[in-house]
């Protein structure tokens, strides 16, 4: 019995790593994929802006954001594929945030989609 030995080449564009790095980041900062966050303010930028600063002094664990949505601004906590996942969250970050609720997010679809 014999066995055949091959060689296999790839040519990978250099742009590749650039391009999963981008999707990963987009991933971590809630904008591909549908799933949960967790909601801690809706109003006004200054407010938005103490509370996300509060938020970041009190947690590590999870990414947070501000997303405008006109007129107001939304503190976003965290990317959370699970319903469970974004509960566990929410039980640790309640205790600072009394009035934090999860949401489900899907990310904005193309109108040719």
């Amino acid at each position: 019995m014999t066995a055949q030995q091959g060689q296999v080449t790839v040519n990978e564009d250099p742009q590749i790593a650039e391009l999963l790095d981008l999707k990963k980041s987009m991933e971590k900062n809630n904008k591909l994929a549908d799933g949960y966050t967790i909601q801690l303010y809706y109003g006004e930028l200054n407010t938005a802006n103490k509370t996300l600063r509060h938020y970041k002094n009190s947690f590590a664990e999870w990414p947070a954001n501000i997303e405008y949505e006109t007129p107001n601004y939304k503190v976003w906590v965290g990317n959370f594929s699970t319903r469970l996942e974004a509960d566990q969250a929410l039980v640790k970050i309640q205790e600072k945030f009394p009035a934090a609720f999860p949401i489900k997010r899907s990310r904005a679809k193309k109108k040719d989609e």
